[in-house]
């Protein structure tokens, strides 16, 4: 539910040389605007590095004499260790700094009227109450739901595809074991989950960062047994 990766440095390396060139041309044919689209996935990948213009020339550089097969200045070989430390280290300065953006939104949400804070660090909010059953974590659920990062970012929404989402309660991450039982049917609420009880230091694929804080809101649909 919200549980062939381009590999990031070569898709950033073709992005850096060739992207402003395609940008500049009209995208006239299906084939044109398929190649422009695969520049801008490689380009999101690029993103998570958050590279300096004098940096983006080296990588710039680096393809550039690939293609024109000219000698690299170095062996590819001995720095590929070196390649991903680097990109490891910036993703990991950048989650520390997530990291700490979501505990502030999370300190803030806590003090929003008729919210509560559990020893979890969930931020638990009601927006409807609802009058039906409440789940048990062994209970399945049917819910409509919108997910977003703390910037408001859209990661996941049962909304956008036009279909509820059911699960068992219990097979989820444990914000929504914990917060959906505060629930009953026809409910709705605000979850702020931090990672500790959502997708933790790993993050989740490309959608969602590591040590990320994640805003939810859902309805509680029905409660099946």
């Amino acid at each position: 539910m919200f549980v062939k990766k381009l590999r990031p440095i070569a898709a950033a390396a073709l992005v850096f040389a060739c992207g402003a060139n395609v940008a500049a041309q009209d995208l006239k044919s299906d084939e044109d605007k398929t190649l422009y689209a695969l520049g801008l996935a490689m380009g999101r990948q690029l993103q998570t590095l958050e590279l300096s213009p004098e940096q983006a020339e080296f990588v710039k550089r680096g393809l550039s004499d690939v293609i024109a097969g000219r000698k690299p200045a170095v062996e590819l070989e001995a720095y590929q260790q070196k390649v991903q430390a680097f990109a490891n280290g910036r993703r990991l300065a950048q989650a520390d700094k997530a990291a700490g953006a979501g505990r502030a939104f999370a300190d803030k949400a806590a003090k929003e009227k008729g919210a509560v804070k559990t020893d979890s660090g969930l931020v638990f909010l009601s927006l409807k109450d609802g009058g039906g059953a409440a789940p048990k974590a062994t209970d399945r659920v049917k819910v409509h739901y919108r997910g977003t990062l703390t910037d408001g970012r859209e990661f996941d929404s049962s909304y956008a595809r036009n279909e509820p989402a059911e699960f068992p309660l219990n097979g989820v991450i444990p914000c929504w074991t914990e917060g959906l039982q505060r629930m009953k049917a026809g409910g709705k609420a605000k979850l702020v989950c931090p990672p500790d009880i959502a997708y933790g230091d790993r993050g989740a694929g490309n959608v969602i960062p590591p040590k990320a804080t994640l805003v939810f809101e859902v309805e509680l649909l029905e409660v099946a047994k």
